[in-house]
């Protein structure tokens, strides 16, 4: 599914809203995904607390975040913007690529629930395919 110049500006265009809240948007939707999806936790054992005023969960959920945003900022070629990360989560921390769109279904549920007004139809699609868009970028080096 590629991203139309519409959908590109639609994304950006709505992740400058999500820019100034990383934290709080980055740490409810990994506390979600640690909650509603229990087997996530696996990766994050080394962690002594899972829960939402975690200083682990709201520092990975703010990198996570950011790391969209960085993709954000390479739209036009997300395989190559995003190698590095791809390395990383595939032979590094070996997180299993299904857990992507487990996370990024979570952010999509934040996002309604943070930005009501602003994640419109047109934006909910348009970051939906965005955010499979980098789920498919990150797995890239696992084939």
């Amino acid at each position: 599914m590629s991203l139309s110049d519409k959908d590109k500006d639609t994304v950006r265009i709505f992740w400058a809203k999500v820019a100034g809240n990383t934290e709080a948007v980055g740490t409810n939707a990994l506390y979600r995904m640690l909650t509603v999806y229990p087997q996530t936790k696996t990766y994050f054992a080394h962690w002594k607390d899972l829960g939402p005023g975690s200083p682990n969960v709201r520092k990975h959920g703010k990198t996570v975040i950011n790391g969209i945003g960085e993709a954000v900022a390479k739209i036009d070629d997300l395989q190559k913007g995003l190698l590095s990360l791809s390395e990383l989560h595939a032979f590094q921390l070996r997180v299993d690529p299904t857990n992507f769109k487990i996370l990024n279904h979570c952010i999509l549920v934040v996002l309604a629930i943070t930005f009501p007004a602003d994640f419109t139809p047109e934006a909910h699609v348009a970051v939906d395919k965005f955010l499979s868009a980098v789920a498919l970028s990150l797995s890239e080096k696992y084939r």
